[in-house]
């Protein structure tokens, strides 16, 4: 609960509590609190108790755990039923950006992380069709000063 408290802050915090409760108060507190937190776990237990036996037999084995995000990934991650660490591993970080790195520059991906491979695939980038990729290198055209804009009565 307390785990990225450090011994600086806890002191800090127990002066803290000896200045604003006092000496005398602090120990009834101290057991107030203690009382609470007991109830609310046993309220929390009581209730996950009651949640297992409302959901029947097919949620024995269920763990209120598996409702936090990484402990469920951490699980499937661990089980591997779908595949996900095949996919984990084809999928390489580094290629990816550099692709991207590519496009945004307007090279050629084949040329640029293979220095051999300029043979045909070097020829396919440069015959105008690029395959989808948009050329970055190329300036836009600039509109005729004297052609208005078409009108857009919903963007006005």
């Amino acid at each position: 609960m307390f785990n990225d408290v450090g011994p600086l802050e806890l002191v800090t915090l127990i002066v803290l509590a000896v200045l604003v409760f006092g000496p005398e108060k602090l120990p009834k507190m101290i057991q107030d609190v203690t009382r609470t937190i007991r109830k609310i776990r046993e309220f929390s237990e009581s209730a996950k108790q009651d949640i297992r036996e409302e959901l029947g037999p097919e949620f024995k084995d269920f763990d209120f755990e598996d409702l936090n995000p990484k402990t469920f990934l951490r699980k499937q991650l661990d089980n591997d039923e779908l595949g996900l660490k095949e996919i984990r591993n084809g999928f390489d970080l580094n290629k990816e950006m550099a692709e991207v790195t590519d496009a945004v520059h307007g090279r050629d991906p084949e040329s640029s992380s293979s220095s051999g491979a300029s043979g045909s695939s070097g020829t396919s980038g440069s015959s105008g069709s690029s395959g989808g990729a948009v050329d970055m290198t190329k300036k836009p055209e600039k509109p005729d000063p004297d052609e208005r804009p078409p009108f857009d009565a919903d963007a006005t």
